[in-house]
């Protein structure tokens, strides 16, 4: 028989910090993999991989973001939207997660991160903050609020969506996008990548239609 784990409040409170932080991050499932990036006000690109970004809503069009706030450790992303009040979120598809995962260092204030992992600041519209013009999925969007979490004093950004850009192939005639055809991957923990892979599409759902399930 499996042996089963039951980690109770307290046993998770006395946790190793890093064991706890490895824990949490993985059991909630394979997240997104996101490049959010961000202009300066000295005009410096940054780049930043984030797995917390999450539909609002599609009208208006908004897309969140769960940041930390800037206090002992800089938080480049955070203080360059509360900046221009602008930035993007680009895909990482599986032939970019080794690039994308280093732009998770902490390279200081005056680096790009776009420079030192390889990866094409491209700016487009005139928007003022950077796409990555290796991800085939990109988004800009307006920072149009902020709400702290006062429990772990994180910071729900929400962006309005002014930009969508994806190859015209994978738009489907719904309006969905077909993740798959260009090869996106998903995090789960704090750096492990996978591999996403359809399994099926379904009616949508009515108490009429339902089917008749077997145990």
């Amino acid at each position: 028989m499996q042996n089963i784990k039951n980690f109770n409040a307290g046993s998770i409170g006395e946790m190793d910090r890093r064991f706890r932080a490895n824990l949490i991050n993985s059991v909630s499932g394979y997240k997104p993999a996101n490049l959010v990036g961000t202009l300066s006000e000295d005009g410096i690109t940054n780049l930043a991989i984030f797995s917390s970004v999450v539909h609002l809503g599609s009208d208006p069009a908004l897309l969140g973001l769960i940041v930390r706030p800037a206090g002992e450790v800089p938080r480049h992303t955070y203080e360059n939207i509360r900046t221009t009040g602008v930035y993007t979120i680009n895909h990482v598809h599986e032939h970019l997660v080794e690039r994308a995962h280093w732009t998770s260092a902490k390279f200081g204030r005056t680096v790009s991160e776009f420079e030192k992992c390889g990866l094409t600041e491209e700016f487009i519209d005139g928007f003022r903050a950077p796409f990555v013009g290796e991800s085939e999925i990109k988004i800009g969007l307006q920072l149009v609020e902020e709400i702290p979490i006062n429990l772990n004093k994180t910071i729900l950004i929400i962006g309005e969506v002014k930009h969508i850009i994806i190859p015209e192939a994978i738009l489907l005639d719904n309006g969905s996008v077909d993740l798959n055809g260009v090869k996106d991957a998903a995090i789960s923990g704090l750096d492990t990548y996978h591999r996403v892979e359809k399994i099926n599409t379904f009616p949508y759902a009515k108490p009429i239609d339902l089917p008749e399930f077997t145990t």
